[in-house]
């Protein structure tokens, strides 16, 4: 199977640890290095349509989505959560391929840590998990 992981660049500390978990997962869940997409975009609200890009290129079984939202003083986490949960959603829809939700949405920068490789795990590899279920079960359907 093929997979695109698109990678907020925005906390990076954050990004950077969980995509490497979900790299490394699905390495050792036998992808093969070639088969593993990578590519950045500024920010979470860009996730949408970076996985839109890749989704167009209809080449990969599953587009792993990873960012990071903390919760500030204005309404601007809600609107970014929702606007990026919402395209998630209708690329699914859309392309008929797996995008997962791999963004943690916070209220501090300690839960961002503690979820990226700290005391709660990787959430990057709950999110290759994620794909690697979810392009199979394509595929078992499909045949």
């Amino acid at each position: 199977m093929r997979f695109a992981i698109v990678v907020s660049e925005w906390n990076t500390e954050i990004t950077e640890a969980l995509s490497l978990g979900a790299k490394d997962t699905l390495l050792k869940f036998g992808a093969a290095e070639s088969d593993i997409v990578r590519r950045n975009v500024p920010g979470s609200f860009e996730l949408t349509l970076g996985a839109q890009l890749m989704a167009e290129r209809k080449e990969f079984d599953a587009i792993i989505c990873i960012g990071v939202v903390i919760q500030g003083e204005t309404k601007h986490f809600d609107f970014i959560c929702d606007a990026v949960a919402k395209g998630i959603t209708d690329l699914n829809m859309n392309y008929n391929v797996s995008v997962i939700f791999g963004v943690l949405t916070l209220n501090t920068m300690q839960q961002a840590l503690d979820r990226a490789g700290g005391a709660h795990g990787n959430k990057g590899d709950e999110a290759a998990i994620t794909a690697i279920k979810m392009a199979a079960l394509k595929k078992e359907l499909e045949a």
